[in-house]
């Protein structure tokens, strides 16, 4: 049996840590490892954590989710999902790429289908 997809979010909402948590868990072959309320609090926590895939928020008090992503990205392989609540999806989609981010959607779209295909698409080769 291969490894589960650990997960790991970052977002100053309860209740998107909730929520995301519960779409994990929801899926086979994914484990949800841990969560953090700032990027400043993410960047002490993953390299514990060990996630295969960041799910974080574009907008934090504090280091905001582009910063994050590029701090990670410079660190660690590990993916990088970026969510925003904006409507305005493109707006943020150049910040996400310039960053390092995999990829770059609205919270609305998070979905277990939605993230297991982002997975296939970006993982490491």
């Amino acid at each position: 049996m291969s490894q589960p997809i650990r997960v790991m979010t970052v977002d100053d909402h309860p209740v998107f840590r909730n929520a995301a948590a519960a779409i994990v868990a929801a899926m086979p072959g994914f484990e949800y490892v841990g969560e953090s309320t700032s990027g400043e609090e993410a960047l002490e926590q993953v390299p514990e954590a060990d996630p295969d895939v960041v799910i974080l928020d574009v907008r934090m008090p504090g280091m905001d989710g582009i910063e994050l992503a590029g701090r990670l990205a410079e660190q660690d392989p590990t993916r990088v999902i970026v969510l925003t609540s904006s409507e305005d999806v493109r707006s943020f989609s150049r910040l996400a790429r310039s960053c390092g981010a995999a990829a770059l959607v609205s919270k609305h779209w998070l979905t277990p289908r939605m993230l297991r295909g982002l997975w296939m698409v970006h993982r490491r080769r």
